[in-house]
C-alpha cells in the first residue's frame, strides 16, 4: 500500500501576536538616524573637506601666503595661479586655503571656550538665587549690546592678535549660551529623578555633575554648532574692519580687507573668498539643524523618509531578506 505524501505544515501565528507585533514601534538606530539626516551628513562631509584641503594641501603643493612677487600683482587666474594674486602679488589661493585654517581655529576655540564657560555658569546659577541674579545681571548687561560692536570694543582693548580676538569672541557669545543653559537646567531640576536624589541625600555637585549637565548637553552641543558659524562670519567682519586677525596673517575677513580696494580690477579677491565663506558657514548651519533634530525627539526628521545617505548606504548595503520556512 504505497504512502501518502508528506503534507506541508503551515504554521499559524494567532492574531493577538500579530497585533502586537504590528503595533510594535520599528527602533531605529543612530548611525541610521544620523544618514536620515542630509543635512547633517552634506555639511559635515564639507567642512571635513576644508579641513583636509587647509591642513594638507599647503605642505603637499608648498603653498607660501606670504610669498610676495610685485611683478605679478592683481593678476588674472592661471595656471600658475588658480585663483590668481591680490594687490601685493601674493598667491590668492594659498592666502584662501591658510585663511580656512585660521578662520576655523578661531570658530572652534571661540565656540569651546563660550561653550565650557556658559554651561558652567548656567548651572552654577540654578543652585544659588543670589549667584543667579548677579550672573544673570551681568549676562544680560552683556548681551544688550550689539555682538559686533563688543567684539570690536574688546579686541582694541586688549589688543590686535588672534589670542586676544578669541577672547574678545568668548566674551561676546558666553552670555547667551549661559541663559540657554540656565533655562534648560531649570528645567531638568523639576524632574523626578532630581528630587529622588535630592531626598536620597545627594550633594550640589553630585546633582550638577551625574544629572543636570548631562541633560543640558543636547541644547549645549546645538548651540555651539551655531556658535561656531557666528563666530566666523564675526572674525570675518572684524578682520574687515582692521580689528581682527592682524596683517598680514591670512584670514578670510583679512582677503576681503584688501579686496575691497581693488575690488574693479581684481573681483575675484572678493567674489572666491566670499563664496568660500558662504559654504563654510552654511554647512555648520546645516549641521547644526541636523544635530537638533537628531535630539529632539519630537522631530518628525527621524521617523520620516530615509534621507539621501540613508538610501545609498541601503543600496550599497542591501536588508536581509527573510526566506518562508522550508517545507517538512
Amino acid at each position: 500500500m504505497a504512502e501518502n505524501p508528506p503534507s506541508t505544515q503551515r504554521t499559524t501565528v494567532p492574531s493577538t501576536t500579530m497585533l502586537s507585533l504590528q503595533a510594535e514601534p520599528k527602533r531605529i538606530s543612530l548611525w541610521q538616524r544620523i544618514l536620515g539626516s542630509t543635512g547633517l551628513v552634506t555639511g559635515a562631509i564639507v567642512i571635513l573637506a576644508i579641513i583636509v584641503v587647509s591642513s594638507l594641501l599647503p605642505p603637499l603643493l608648498h603653498l607660501d601666503p606670504y610669498a610676495v612677487d610685485p611683478a605679478q600683482r592683481l593678476g588674472a587666474p592661471s595656471a600658475s595661479h588658480l585663483f590668481g594674486t591680490d594687490n601685493f602679488g601674493r598667491d590668492l589661493f594659498a592666502r584662501i586655503v591658510s585663511g580656512a585654517s585660521t578662520s576655523l581655529l578661531v570658530g572652534f576655540v571661540v565656540a569651546l571656550v563660550s561653550s565650557v564657560l556658559g554651561a558652567i555658569i548656567g548651572v552654577a546659577a540654578v543652585f544659588s538665587p543670589v549667584l543667579d541674579a548677579i550672573l544673570m545681571r551681568i549676562c544680560d548687561g552683556l548681551m544688550a549690546i550689539p555682538a559686533i560692536l563688543l567684539a570690536v570694543a574688546l579686541a582694541a582693548a586688549l589688543g590686535p592678535s588672534v589670542t586676544n580676538l578669541i577672547i574678545a569672541l568668548a566674551i561676546v557669545y558666553t552670555p547667551g549660551i549661559a541663559r540657554l543653559v540656565r533655562a534648560r537646567a531649570l528645567a531638568v531640576t523639576s524632574e523626578t529623578f532630581v528630587t529622588a536624589s535630592t531626598m536620597q541625600g545627594a550633594g550640589m555637585l553630585h546633582i550638577m555633575w551625574r544629572h543636570i549637565l548631562p541633560n543640558t548637553l543636547s541644547v549645549l552641543v546645538v548651540q555651539a554648532t551655531f556658535t561656531f558659524a557666528e563666530s566666523i562670519i564675526t572674525e570675518a567682519a572684524m578682520s574687515f574692519l582692521g580689528a581682527g586677525v592682524p596683517a598680514p596673517h591670512a584670514s578670510w575677513g583679512n582677503i576681503l580687507y584688501d579686496g575691497k580696494a581693488v575690488i574693479m580690477q581684481a573681483p575675484q579677491m572678493i567674489l572666491v573668498t566670499s563664496a568660500f565663506l558662504i559654504v563654510t558657514v552654511l554647512a555648520l548651519n546645516l549641521i547644526g539643524d541636523g544635530l537638533r533634530d537628531l535630539v529632539d525627539q519630537r522631530s518628525r526628521a527621524l521617523v520620516g523618509r530615509p534621507g539621501l545617505f540613508a538610501r545609498l548606504a541601503a543600496t550599497v548595503v542591501p536588508r536581509r531578506t527573510t526566506t518562508e520556512e522550508p517545507q517538512r
